[in-house]
């Protein structure tokens, strides 16, 4: 029987050689190929960067590079994409695919953590995709809220977390989940954004500064 996402597949644009094959080797050569975005999350990133038009891009979490690609196809040819990954461990996969990417003049490509990484970038962000770990999703968002310009957009990653999110928890037994609940508290009380949460996938929460 066919799935509503299966039908959606068939009537969107198609991902190209390249990103098909980051898809496949995800799967055979990655112990969570899950946590990579996928077709329909990769034409929504690239939507969204064909609409805003923005200068430079932050992505905070780089896993195979497949959402980077995306956002860095939707790009102008003088805009930027900066991603950071802090498991190095991931560099034997995801640096070939960056390279081999027609895109990949638009990606800057860092590795370590946000914390000492982003500090050293000397620009203002247009755009910002939050895709790392979950623990420290109000972490991220305090670093880098300051250096989004007014109508800026952050798209935060697996905000609805396979359903957790509405489970009966007196107490989150995991780190991830417990932290996924702070910052969807946090934005939802944070009147300096306008936010919505599409159920795309695991979530896609979508926060325009004011």
């Amino acid at each position: 029987m066919q799935t509503i996402e299966d039908y959606i597949l068939e009537h969107i644009d198609e991902e190209d050689s390249l990103l098909a094959a980051i898809n496949r080797d995800a799967h055979v050569k990655l112990l969570h190929p899950r946590m990579m975005s996928g077709r329909l999350q990769g034409r929504l990133l690239k939507m969204f960067c064909r609409m805003m038009r923005p200068k430079r891009v932050l992505e905070i979490g780089t896993y195979t590079g497949y959402a980077t690609i995306c956002i860095a196809e939707g790009l102008d040819d003088d805009a930027l994409i900066y991603t950071i990954e802090k498991n190095d461990e991931l560099q034997p996969f995801t640096i070939p695919y960056i390279e081999k990417s027609l895109y990949r003049d638009k990606i800057r490509l860092f590795w370590g953590g946000i914390e000492e990484l982003f500090p050293t970038f000397d620009e203002t962000f247009d755009m910002v995709y939050i895709d790392a770990n979950k623990r420290d999703y109000n972490m991220y968002y305090d670093l880098v809220f300051p250096h989004l310009k007014s109508g800026a957009l952050i798209l935060a990653d697996n905000t609805l977390w396979s359903g957790k999110v509405v489970e009966e928890y007196h107490v989150p037994s995991d780190k991830q989940t417990q932290g996924i609940l702070e910052f969807n508290d946090r934005i939802k009380n944070d009147d300096r954004i306008e936010k919505v949460i599409l159920p795309v996938r695991d979530g896609l929460t979508m926060i325009w500064k004011k």
